[in-house]
C-alpha cells in the first residue's frame, strides 16, 4: 500500500493503512473446546508436534488457529518470530504468498456481483493488451520457438480456475515457461499494468480452456480489479475487504518501520521460492501481485475465512451473498479441463473461483469433507474451510518446503481431535 501522510491524522492512518500504527484486528471469540466438539488433550499433541519440528530445525516458529461455529477452539504461537528474533505472537506478519489468491478472487466475486464484470468477460474486454495470444507449441531445429493462435479469447473464469493457458516460469519445464523465465514475468519492479503488457508478449503454455496450469491468472485478476475499480489493487483491496473486514495488518508491504520486527523470516536454508529469495515486505514495489503479494496475521486471515464460512458476511459487514460463495466454492473444472503435470489441488480436489475444491470424503490422501475448500501459500502458509464441519484452520510459518511436508499430518492432527462432526444445530 502506499505511505500516507502526516502522523498528525492518525485516527486516518490507522483506518487507511494497515501498518502506520500498531493497532490490532479483533480476532474471533474464544471458545471452549469441549463444548465446540474438541478433545483439548488431543489439540494440545498438536503443540507438541509442531514444538518438535522447531527444535529440528524446520521453522524458527509456527502460528496455528483452529475455530469451529465461529469460535477459535485452539490458537497457539510457538518458537520464535525469526532465528534471531522476539518469540511468536498472534500479531506476527507473515509472507502468504498464493493465499493472497482467494482474497483477490473475492475482489472479483464482489465486482460480478455490482454486474461490473461477469465471468464470462474475455479478459481482453478489461485488458485490451491480452487481446490476440499466441500458444507455444514447440521450438524448430534452430531453437526458434513456434507457435499457434489462441483458438479462443480468455475469460475470467479461466483466470479464476486457472484455466487460461498461462503458467509459472519457475518450475517445471516446456517453451512458454522458459520465455516466463527470460523476461522474468512479474518482476517486482513492474507495475500491474506493465506486467499485463509483458504477459501479452509471452506465449501461452496451453490453449484456453483446456488444462488446470498454476499460472500468474490471478496476478492477472488483480490488474482486472484495478481496471475496473480504477484504483490501485491495494487501495481496491483495503476498502473492499481488509477495512470492513477489520483485517489492519494485511497489505502488500510493512510501511512503518516500527512494526518491521513483527515480519517472520525463515532459516536462511528454507528461503527461497523457486530461483528466487523469500520477497521483503519491508521494501514497497511498484508490483502489487494479486497472485502473492500480501503480508498478513494468524488473526487477519482468520477473520476473512469466517467470512466465507458464514456466506460472505461477519460482524455485519456483508462482502459477498451465501450464492457466491456457494458458487465460488464449487467445482469449476468439471470432465472436460484436464489437471496439468504440476496439479497442486491434488488427488480427490478439483478447483473452484480460486479455491481447491474436495469432491468427496474420500480419495485424497489426507482426512477432510466433500465441500472442504483451501488454499496455501508457498513460504508453507496453509488454510482451509471444512463447511460440513463449520470449521476453519489457518497455520502459519515461514519455511519451504518443510510446509508443504507438515500439512498433511497437521490435516490429520486436526481431525484427530475433532470428538463431534456436524454444523451448529
Amino acid at each position: 500500500m502506499k505511505p500516507l501522510a502526516a502522523a498528525a491524522f492518525s485516527a486516518v492512518i490507522a483506518l487507511a493503512s494497515p501498518f502506520a500504527t500498531p493497532v490490532f484486528a479483533e480476532p474471533l471469540p474464544q471458545g471452549d473446546p469441549a463444548a465446540l466438539g474438541f478433545d483439548p488433550e488431543r489439540l494440545a499433541t498438536i503443540d507438541s508436534r509442531l514444538t518438535a519440528a522447531i527444535e529440528a530445525g524446520d521453522m524458527p516458529g509456527a502460528s496455528i488457529l483452529i475455530a469451529r461455529h465461529g469460535e477459535i477452539v485452539h490458537a497457539s504461537t510457538l518458537g520464535k518470530v525469526a532465528p534471531d528474533g522476539p518469540p511468536m505472537a498472534r500479531d506476527t506478519i507473515f509472507r502468504i504468498y498464493s493465499m493472497t489468491k482467494p482474497i483477490t478472487s473475492v475482489a472479483i466475486m464482489m465486482l460480478a456481483e455490482q454486474g461490473r464484470l461477469s465471468m464470462s468477460d474475455p479478459v481482453a474486454r478489461h485488458l485490451p493488451a491480452l487481446a490476440k495470444l499466441q500458444v507455444a507449441t514447440g521450438r524448430d531445429a534452430d531453437g526458434a520457438l513456434i507457435t499457434e493462435p489462441a483458438k479462443r479469447r480468455i475469460t475470467i473464469q479461466d483466470l479464476m480456475r486457472h484455466s487460461a493457458g498461462l503458467t509459472y516460469g519457475f518450475f517445471g519445464a516446456g517453451p512458454a515457461r522458459e520465455e516466463y523465465l527470460k523476461v522474468r514475468a512479474g518482476d517486482s519492479a513492474l507495475t500491474n499494468m506493465e506486467m499485463i503488457d509483458q504477459l501479452a508478449g509471452l506465449p501461452l503454455e496451453h490453449q484456453p480452456g483446456e488444462v488446470w496450469e498454476y499460472s500468474r491468472a490471478t496476478d492477472v485478476l488483480g490488474a482486472v480489479v484495478e481496471a475496473v475499480s480504477g484504483k490501485s489493487l491495494g487501495v481496491a483491496l483495503d476498502e473492499m475487504i481488509f477495512t470492513p473486514l477489520g483485517m489492519e495488518d494485511t497489505a502488500f508491504w510493512v510501511e512503518d518501520p516500527a512494526q518491521h520486527d513483527r515480519i517472520a523470516e525463515p532459516y536462511p536454508q528454507y528461503g527461497k521460492v523457486g530461483p528466487y529469495d523469500f520477497s521483503d515486505p519491508r521494501v514497497e514495489t511498484a508490483f502489487e501481485s494479486g497472485g502473492g503479494g500480501l503480508v498478513s496475521t494468524l488473526d487477519d486471515y482468520s477473520r476473512f475465512a469466517q467470512m466465507l464460512l458464514n456466506g460472505g458476511e461477519l460482524d455485519g459487514a456483508r462482502l459477498l451473498s451465501p450464492q457466491t460463495v456457494a458458487f465460488m466454492t464449487s467445482d469449476h473444472l468439471g470432465d472436460r479441463i484436464k489437471p496439468g503435470k504440476y496439479y497442486l489441488p491434488g488427488p480427490g480436489y478439483g478447483f473452484g473461483l480460486g479455491v481447491a475444491v474436495r469432491l468427496a470424503d474420500g480419495v485424497a490422501p489426507t482426512m477432510g469433507r466433500a465441500g472442504e475448500y483451501r488454499w496455501g501459500g508457498a513460504a508453507g502458509t496453509a488454510w482451509w474451510n471444512d463447511p460440513v464441519n463449520d470449521l476453519q484452520v489457518v497455520f502459519m510459518i515461514q519455511s519451504r518446503p518443510k510446509g508443504s511436508e507438515m500439512r498433511p499430518w497437521l490435516k490429520s492432527m486436526v481431525y484427530a481431535a475433532m470428538t463431534e462432526e456436524g454444523a451448529a444445530d
